[in-house]
C-alpha cells in the first residue's frame, strides 16, 4: 500500500479490475474473478431504477457469496445514469459514457480505495463499453480485465450446439444493425447481441433457424429453438412474459441459414 501524505488526501485509484461475471449465475464467476473480488478495496455496484433493481441485487449477491459479512463494507454504490435517446445513437451513447465516468468519480470521492473492482455482465471485451468508459478516467489507473463467460458461450452450451459451421465464419452484430441493414451480406451464422426488440422479426424467416435463450445458466433459464417461421411468435410471447414476471431480462440468440447441419443440430436442442 502506498504511504499517505500528511494532508490525508484521498489516495487515487491505482488499479481498476473489470471482472466478467457471465450472465448472472454464480457458477460463471471464475476462480480468478473470486480472487480479484477478495483483493479489491471496494467493488463498484450501480444503483439502477426500480425496474432494474434486481440486476444490482444479483451483483450484490455475488459479492456476498465471495466476501460474506465483509461484502457490505466493500461495496460502493453509484447512481447509474440513464441514456437519453437521441437522433444520433453514437453521440447519445458517447455522452452517456461520460456521465457514467462522472458517476464513478463521485462515488470514489467518498472512499479511500487504491484497488477497485467492477463486475461486468458477460465479458468486458464483447459488446460491453466498460473498457471505453475506464479509458476516460483521469488520472488513468492501471486497468486489468478478468475474462468472463460470454452470452454466446452460455447460449451455445445451453442448446448443446457449436457456434460455427465447419470451416465457416460467424458474424456478431446488434439488434439495431439487424433492423437497419438486414441479414449481413455473405453471413451464414449470425449472433445477435443487445436486442430488446427481437429484430429477427424484420427478416424473411423462411430459410432461417433460431436458437434463443434468456437468464442463461440461472435457475430461471428459458430456451427456444427451431425454424424461425415456426417459433418466432413463441419467443416474442415467452420473452414478454418472462420480463413481466422478473422485472428484467437478458437474452440473446443465434441465427443460421437452414441446411442439413442446422437440421441435425436442432434435433439435439
Amino acid at each position: 500500500m502506498r504511504r499517505r501524505s500528511f494532508s490525508m488526501a484521498r489516495c487515487p485509484m491505482d488499479e481498476l479490475v473489470l471482472i466478467g461475471i457471465g450472465t448472472g449465475s454464480l457458477d460463471h464467476l471464475t476462480r480468478e474473478g473470486e480472487a480479484e473480488i477478495r483483493r479489491a478495496d471496494c467493488i463498484l455496484v450501480p444503483r439502477k431504477e426500480a425496474a432494474k433493481a434486481e440486476l444490482a441485487k444479483l451483483k450484490r449477491g455475488i459479492c456476498v457469496s465471495v466476501l460474506g459479512e465483509e461484502a457490505e463494507s466493500r461495496i460502493l454504490e453509484f447512481d447509474m445514469p440513464v441514456r437519453e435517446a437521441g437522433s444520433d445513437y453514437l453521440v447519445s451513447v458517447d455522452a452517456w459514457h461520460g456521465e457514467i465516468r462522472k458517476a464513478w468519480d463521485v462515488a470514489l470521492e467518498a472512499r479511500d480505495a487504491e484497488r477497485v473492482a467492477l463486475l461486468v455482465w458477460g465479458d468486458p471485451s464483447l459488446y460491453d463499453s466498460t473498457l471505453r468508459i475506464a479509458a476516460r478516467l483521469r488520472p488513468a489507473p492501471k486497468v486489468r480485465v478478468v475474462p468472463g463467460i460470454t452470452a454466446l458461450q452460455a447460449l451455445t452450451a445451453a442448446h448443446a450446439i457449436p457456434l460455427n459451421e465447419l470451416n465457416a465464419p460467424v458474424t456478431i452484430t446488434t439488434g439495431r444493425r439487424l433492423r437497419e441493414e438486414g441479414w449481413p451480406e455473405g453471413a451464414e451464422t449470425v449472433a445477435v447481441m443487445l436486442d430488446a426488440e427481437l429484430s429477427f422479426r424484420h427478416l424473411d424467416p423462411s430459410q432461417l433457424h433460431v436458437w434463443w435463450g434468456a437468464y442463461l445458466g440461472m435457475e430461471d433459464q428459458v430456451l427456444a429453438s427451431g425454424p424461425l417461421a415456426e417459433v418466432a411468435e413463441r419467443i416474442v410471447e415467452t420473452r414478454a412474459a418472462a420480463r413481466e414476471a422478473h422485472g428484467w431480462i437478458m437474452d440473446t440468440y443465434l441465427l443460421k441459414r437452414r441446411n442439413r447441419d442446422v437440421a441435425r443440430n436442432s434435433s439435439a436442442s
